[in-house]
């Protein structure tokens, strides 16, 4: 009894002495952060134009939307410049994670990238559909899933990742270079059956083309959030909480006005 008494004694001491402890200041925590996300003086931001729900280009070629214009917020906040690193494919941004070429990048979650990527809450959920030929004997998503059914996608995007493992039946067909935009030239070049892709992409596309159709269900919600290279926790515990401000905010809703972007749904702050 009297050891239980003693261990419990040490115990509460112990718990006693934690609590005592001051709680790190904001200041300590930005200056963890920032050199999780700022470790050479400046924000390395990554950009993917093969999206064009998170990014776009302007007159000259600079970034425009909603990813931008969070990179940008969030360098101001930290104190130091932003860079853009600019790419054409998620599947290239997930490559130069390992490879230190960017500090932030703005990707889908998915199990395979979480591997060598810390991820931010999402901060906007768009759609992953097929688009096909009008005249095409598909019209569900559930009927994509057939033998003999070809399918094209952008190497290495969300939906690719997500149909690799979820499709049963049809075959997926990747484009090597490039995002969606070359999964839709490899459909149409190769007269595949369908093409995989986001939403708003395709809508555009079919537009400008009346031959095609974009089917009306969608086979997956693709999640965007921030990221960081895996292992820089600092950082991001820090981008957790820019997300979920920005969020709650209306930055991100503002953000994706501006660019156009109305179609697409902000998830609610946790």
């Amino acid at each position: 009894m009297q050891k239980l008494v003693a261990t419990a004694f040490v115990l509460f001491a112990a718990m006693a002495s934690a609590l005592a402890q001051p709680a790190p200041s904001p200041d300590a925590l930005k200056d963890a952060a920032l050199k999780d996300l700022a470790p050479t003086g400046k924000l390395r931001a990554a950009i993917n134009f093969g999206n064009g729900v998170l990014a776009q280009k302007g007159p000259n070629g600079e970034p425009r939307g909603i990813t931008p214009d969070l990179a940008t917020a969030l360098a101001k906040r930290l104190g130091v410049p932003v860079e853009f690193v600019r790419y054409e494919a998620a599947g290239k941004v997930f490559d130069g994670a390992p490879n230190n070429e960017w500090d932030i990048g703005f990707i889908a979650i998915e199990p395979v990238r979480a591997n060598v990527i810390e991820f931010s809450p999402p901060y906007v959920i768009i759609e992953g559909t097929y688009m096909v030929r009008k005249d095409s004997p598909l019209r569900e998503v559930d009927d994509v899933d057939k033998p003999g059914i070809k399918i094209s996608v952008g190497l290495k995007s969300a939906y690719d990742l997500y149909l690799t493992r979820s499709l049963k039946h049809a075959t997926l067909v990747r484009a090597a270079v490039g995002g969606g935009a070359a999964g839709i030239e490899l459909f149409v070049r190769d007269k595949l059956d369908a093409t995989a892709g986001v939403r708003q992409p395709l809508e555009i596309f079919a537009r400008d083309h009346p031959e095609m159709r974009v089917m009306a269900g969608h086979f997956q919600e693709i999640r965007q959030a921030m990221g960081t290279p895996k292992g820089r926790l600092a950082g991001a515990a820090y981008l957790k909480a820019f997300i979920e401000e920005m969020k709650a905010n209306g930055f991100v809703a503002d953000a994706l006005q501006r660019s156009g972007q109305v179609a697409v749904v902000v998830p609610p702050v946790k």
